[in-house]
């Protein structure tokens, strides 16, 4: 384990040592290609088929709607540029909090000839169905809204969505990476045609993802070769990957509820003391419909990431905001998109906690945190009101 606290979940997680246990013998001992017709590509084709029935059983879905990938990016990819490119023409529905993996393949479909609309969200990062149902039109292909936040943790009203866009006959897709292990999957009860999850995000393996893909959903592959995962994404099966996905995903899955029950709890003890011990805070994101290991607070009159190095020097891990964005100095685009001022949202931390977080963990982090805003504001020239 690390030295120090991580908090920063909605990033990446470590790798369950379950799963690794789990993995090894296909990184040493079951190394066949699926393809090959010898015992041990037989042996690694059988294990990605009974990785694909564990994960159907999870979704509700047939074992051939699952199209296993690299992770989330590539996943949110073949789901918008394959419907976009099946329909060679049309108009396509998200919102301006999406991941960066969607509103950039939105954007580049866009000089390409599709039209965008990109629907707005309230101060809580929930966006109107009434907006959506107007945004509607004829030559409309596609929704794709996220399931829940990356950022904030706030959660869309998938299912009611999902019946807007079947009733309406259009394609949906969402991008259920930070959804995945603490809420339900089941594709039927959410009424998505198209799902994203990333097994990173779920203490699986990184480069391990996949795309629910509802039959008879029309979709073109972005990746051609030997034609393998239904000839959606040809090259050779990462095994291990796909069989860690799995096993992570099952795991999640079953300590969903003890695990959300025990995170909440905990993130709100941590809410609360912050709120109590360090004055000029706001919460982002939905009070209550948000993930439960997600508590993106915005400090005033501090600069978020001299916060977080000063954090990091005492060896507690946070973000700013997307960490596939966090190469970027301007305003997070979930935190201006909810209408923080600019000088508010630069002093926001995305604390995310984990399977390995403590209450302990939480009663350390408070020891040095008001002191290290308490000095950052003595040198800030900023006056916020609170």
């Amino acid at each position: 384990m690390i030295d120090g606290i991580y908090l920063d979940h909605a990033s990446t997680t470590h790798l369950d040592h379950r799963v690794n246990e789990y993995v090894k013998d296909y990184l040493d001992k079951h190394y066949g290609n699926p393809g090959s017709l010898h015992d041990l590509g037989i042996k690694a084709k059988s294990a990605i088929s009974e990785a694909r029935e564990k994960i159907a059983k999870i979704l509700h879905c047939k074992t051939d709607e699952i199209v296993f990938t690299s992770g989330g990016t590539e996943s949110i990819n073949l789901a918008i540029k394959g419907i976009a490119f099946s329909k060679s023409k049309g108009h396509i529905i998200t919102s301006k909090i999406e991941h960066p993996a969607v509103l950039e393949t939105c954007r580049y479909l866009e000089r390409k000839g599709f039209s965008v609309t990109y629907l707005d969200v309230d101060k809580y990062g929930l966006i109107k169905l009434s907006d959506l149902k107007k945004a509607i039109r004829k030559n409309t292909i596609l929704i794709t809204i996220m399931y829940a936040n990356n950022e904030v943790g706030t959660i869309q009203p998938i299912t009611e969505i999902g019946k807007i866009a079947k009733k309406n006959k259009i394609i949906f897709h969402t991008d259920a990476c930070q959804a995945a292990g603490v809420l339900t999957v089941n594709v039927n009860k959410l009424h998505v045609d198209l799902m994203t999850i990333n097994g990173s995000k779920i203490y699986g393996p990184k480069g391990s993802g996949m795309l629910y893909i509802k039959k008879g959903t029309k979709i073109e592959p972005l990746i051609h070769g030997g034609g393998q995962e239904l000839g959606l994404r040809s090259g050779t099966e990462n095994v291990p990957a796909i069989v860690g996905l799995a096993e992570a995903l099952r795991l999640a899955n079953k300590e969903k509820n003890k695990e959300k029950t025990r995170l909440t709890k905990l993130r709100n003890y941590f809410i609360r003391n912050v709120k109590k011990k360090i004055t000029k805070t706001r919460l982002n994101g939905h009070p209550t419909k948000r993930l439960p290991n997600n508590a993106n607070i915005s400090f005033l009159d501090v600069e978020g990431e001299s916060l977080l190095l000063y954090l990091d020097n005492e060896n507690i891990y946070v973000s700013t905001g997307s960490a596939c964005s966090s190469n970027k100095l301007e305003v997070s685009h979930v935190l201006d998109a909810i209408g923080l001022k600019h000088e508010i949202a630069h002093g926001s931390i995305r604390f995310t906690l984990g399977r390995n977080t403590t209450k302990k963990d939480i009663d350390e982090v408070m020891t040095v945190l008001p002191r290290i805003v308490k000095s950052l504001r003595k040198l800030s020239p900023l006056k916020i009101k609170g």
